[in-house]
């Protein structure tokens, strides 16, 4: 049932409204079955990304570059995952889901960070692997620990100015007609659908940011891994053949699962069609991804199953 947005006209006229996020209403009666299952995810998640920050914080083999890196990328999956799963999971069961305006401005606001925060995090990623091969004799150099830290704050203040600027842009429309979200949190381009204000700067400004940090780091990456293989294929070496792609391979996939994902919702300027694959691509950005990269990073990397093997034994 479609409800008008509640208006006020107080003060100096800002408007104040709620939605109500839709999630998977249109799913009927497994909403139960739903609810199971992104709380397993939302379990696995939690466990999986706190063990992993454990292990790399309580090992001192693992205190390196890449492993910094890494236990930086399972914080903010921890918190990415925990800015959207826990209002799913409440939605769920709930009968009321509504969120107010001020509640979906700010899971928006966080939503942007992390995710832009992730795609540069990852491109450093790659740049740290591809100084470790190609250029192992600056390694310590080269990414020593301020240059680390840089990299990761840079990581950060990429998603604050993205978040800031949208949400910015978001504050300029009024909500006068239909409340309802056709979606699981308060994204982008279904909230900016309800608005009575013209959405078009925000809907271009989302479509041309997204494209420019997608394009940036995508191209980072291709670059870092196309150095790599270069360096591989020059070295006319199995064994180092085996190892450099060893070191390589978790975090290729986890880049191909999260811009994969990303690409299939950001890849044209409105999300008004299509609507249940836009909420498939959000859940793998969103819960898929952050629970996968712990067991991605762990079952992949030699290292990681060498102490695994190591515990265990004790």
């Amino acid at each position: 049932m479609v409800t008008c947005a509640r208006m006020a006209a107080e003060g100096n006229g800002t408007p104040s409204a709620h939605f109500v996020l839709l999630g998977f209403s249109e799913l009927g009666n497994v909403q139960l079955a739903l609810f199971v299952l992104f709380l397993v995810m939302y379990v696995i998640t939690v466990l999986g990304n706190v063990g992993l920050l454990l292990l790399i914080r309580l090992l001192a083999q693992l205190h390196t570059p890449m492993y910094f890196f890494l236990s930086s990328l399972s914080l903010l999956d921890l918190c990415y995952s925990s800015c959207i799963t826990p209002r799913l999971l409440r939605d769920l069961l709930a009968e009321d889901k509504a969120i107010s305006h001020a509640a979906c401005l700010a899971q928006f606001y966080f939503y942007v960070a992390f995710a832009t925060t992730e795609c540069y995090l990852l491109a450093a990623m790659a740049y740290d692997r591809y100084v470790a091969i190609c250029q192992p004799l600056l390694y310590p150099l080269s990414m020593s620990p301020r240059i680390c830290v840089l990299l990761v704050a840079g990581s950060c203040l990429a998603g604050v100015t993205n978040a800031t600027l949208h949400t910015g842009l978001a504050l300029r429309l009024s909500f006068c007609g239909p409340n309802v979200i056709d979606h699981f949190y308060c994204e982008g381009p279904p909230l900016f659908a309800l608005s009575c204000t013209d959405p078009a700067p925000n809907e271009l400004a989302m479509f041309l940011m997204a494209g420019f940090h997608l394009a940036a780091t995508i191209l980072a990456i291709l670059v870092s891994y196309a150095s790599i293989l270069a360096a591989v294929l020059g070295a006319r070496s199995a064994a180092g053949t085996r190892k450099a792609f060893s070191t390589c391979a978790s975090h290729l996939a986890a880049v191909l699962l999260l811009y994969g994902s990303l690409l299939a919702m950001y890849s044209r300027r409105s999300s008004r069609s299509s609507r249940l694959r836009d909420k498939v691509a959000s859940v793998f950005y969103t819960t898929v991804t952050p629970m996968l990269n712990p067991f991605i990073y762990s079952l992949r990397n030699q290292e990681m199953k060498g102490l695994s093997m190591g515990l265990t034994t004790v």
